[in-house]
């Protein structure tokens, strides 16, 4: 087989097609936290908690480095967590902007 020539083989199509699958789930996790990280907000307010909680987050953190069996490092799912409560904080917030504007 010639070198670039990788689409036309059947264990390159399977990968790709089982990455693919894969981050279709991911995006769909994500969505899903989105929506229950703007449920969980909404109750906070309605009760006057605090939405923030970074011992919860913390504890998060441990508990994935614990359940993780690799080969994500220690230092990659930080950085990978930390992306994901970024995100996650920031379309809350859009989700909140959009909600108060006019349909």
């Amino acid at each position: 087989m010639a070198p670039g020539d990788a689409g036309s083989d059947p264990l390159v199509r399977q990968l790709r097609e089982q990455i693919s699958d894969n981050d279709l789930a991911l995006v769909q996790a994500v969505n899903k936290r989105i929506k229950l990280v703007a449920q969980m907000k909404s109750y906070k307010a309605s009760r006057g908690y605090d939405f923030l909680d970074p011992d919860r987050e913390e504890w998060m953190l441990r508990y994935l480095m614990r359940a993780s069996s690799g080969p994500l490092t220690e230092e990659g799912l930080r950085d990978l967590f930390e992306a994901v409560l970024a995100l996650t904080k920031r379309q809350v917030e859009a989700l909140e902007e959009r909600a108060g504007e006019p349909a």
